[in-house]
């Protein structure tokens, strides 16, 4: 004797009569009509901006062409992907150093670390720059030997810090302080309870932080430590009041000279665009190789 039985025939009949009325039903597709409405604003308005770009002769795209290019504009371009790059480097570096600082269990380390960040995000950029360009007024000889005593051997601060590296010192020491808050966030964003599994399987403090922290830290830092990057290398136009040969400070020369101020802008302008979208497109693989094996 068989232990299975049919379904009720009623119960059938009636699965069967709903399938019959669900193939029945006309489908109509859900209408949109004000997203549409955007949709044509938004191309209208994109392509009188664009117009107006090509036909309006105050732009002066050919003065755009004969200096977009030029020996000048390229060895400005240049130095302010250096000024970017060490201030990045150096400026993250410090700011790793001060965010474990921050995390350790030490009150004199925290309260290190604390001071300094809530020091360099209270003084504006610019101050900084201008203090450690004119570090040479401030103090003309630094001695070393002991503390409120005698010195064993001094120098002149005189060409100690020049204008390219004062202007590369202020902005990797302004950095740090932001990317110390960027990178305590990440890590705080990792489950503690993974630690604590890592500690009790024996595994070491450091391969701990290497192995099992800063990956996925990496997901929650990546984006904001990108916008830092992209603010710092939009933020070196600052250094110009250092009479440094940056893009906009080279820009400026220009137009002072030959009084075209809208295309020489405009130059500028191509060029952070152009560097800030080559910035994008490299966080965007960064990211994609940190997220694997994330459920996002």
């Amino acid at each position: 004797m068989s232990l299975t039985s049919d379904p009720p025939v009623g119960k059938a009949a009636a699965s069967g009569a709903e399938r019959e009325d669900y193939s029945a039903l006309k489908v109509i597709p859900v209408r949109h009509p004000w997203r549409w409405a955007a949709v044509v604003v938004t191309a209208v308005l994109v392509a009188q901006f664009a117009h107006g770009l090509i036909t309006n002769p105050g732009w002066e795209w050919d003065v755009f062409a004969d200096f977009f290019t030029t020996r000048t504009i390229l060895k400005a371009v240049w130095i302010t992907i250096q000024l970017t790059f060490y201030g990045t480097a150096l400026g993250f570096a410090l700011g790793i150093v001060l965010a474990f600082m921050r995390l350790s269990h030490s009150p004199f380390l925290k309260s290190v670390a604390f001071t300094y960040i809530w020091a360099f995000r209270s003084i504006p950029l610019i101050v900084q720059l201008l203090f450690w360009f004119n570090l040479t007024y401030l103090y003309k000889r630094l001695d070393f030997g002991i503390p409120f005593g005698p010195g064993f051997f001094s120098f002149d601060t005189a060409g100690l810090v020049g204008a390219m590296s004062a202007a590369v010192l202020g902005l990797a020491l302004h950095q740090a302080a932001y990317a110390a808050e960027i990178v305590r966030g990440g890590v705080l964003a990792v489950d503690g309870g993974q630690l604590e599994a890592a500690a009790a399987l024996g595994i070491p403090r450091l391969r701990q932080l290497r192995r099992i922290v800063l990956p996925q830290a990496m997901r929650s830092i990546l984006p904001n430590a990108a916008n830092e990057v992209i603010s710092l290398f939009k933020g070196t136009s600052i250094v110009s009041v250092m009479a440094i040969g940056e893009l906009f400070y080279q820009v400026q020369v220009i137009y002072g000279r030959n009084g075209r101020v809208v295309p020489l802008l405009m130059v500028a302008t191509v060029w952070y665009i152009i560097l800030t979208t080559v910035l994008s497109v490299a966080q965007y693989y960064v990211e994609r190789h940190f997220s694997r094996g994330a459920t996002r």
